[in-house]
């Protein structure tokens, strides 16, 4: 398999990283939003519950509830920040071999340039040596 094959599947090996990564900051988001939400919902019945003697029977179970949520809600969030880690460990481990793949390829293809400029020299003094000779075997035939 060529490097440029290698390289190309780093790439999209490294985009699918990329790419769960994303995935995983976008549900952190969301359950962090959702654990805000229960935050504020427990907030506004308190402040019901404050003005309207009458609610405070329920406001108890509703809390306990509100509370079981957001502790689950927080467990979760806790398991996806873990998985983020992870996530990106390996998107860093995928860009390194990456990038080493690439300036592996480099390499190469500045000693095929540096191959190819040899040979032209090599050419080159060549045809300035059958020159020289040319002119130096005209030089004793006219002289």
């Amino acid at each position: 398999m060529s490097l440029k094959t290698i390289i190309r599947l780093q790439k999209l090996q490294l985009d699918e990283k990329r790419r769960v990564l994303a995935d995983l900051h976008t549900l952190a988001d969301r359950l962090r939003a959702e654990i805000e939400k229960i935050k504020q919902e427990i907030v506004q019945e308190q402040e019901t519950v404050r003005e309207d003697f009458s609610v405070s029977f329920t406001y108890s179970n509703f809390a306990q509830a509100a509370m079981e949520r957001g502790r689950k809600l927080g467990e979760s969030l806790g398991q996806v920040e873990m998985q983020i880690n992870i996530a990106t460990d390996e998107m860093a481990e995928a860009f390194q071999e990456l990038k080493r793949y690439e300036l592996a390829e480099e390499e190469r293809l500045k000693r095929e340039r540096d191959k190819q400029k040899r040979k032209e020299a090599a050419m080159l003094d060549e045809t300035a040596l059958v020159g020289f000779r040319r002119r130096q075997a005209e030089e004793e035939a006219a002289g």
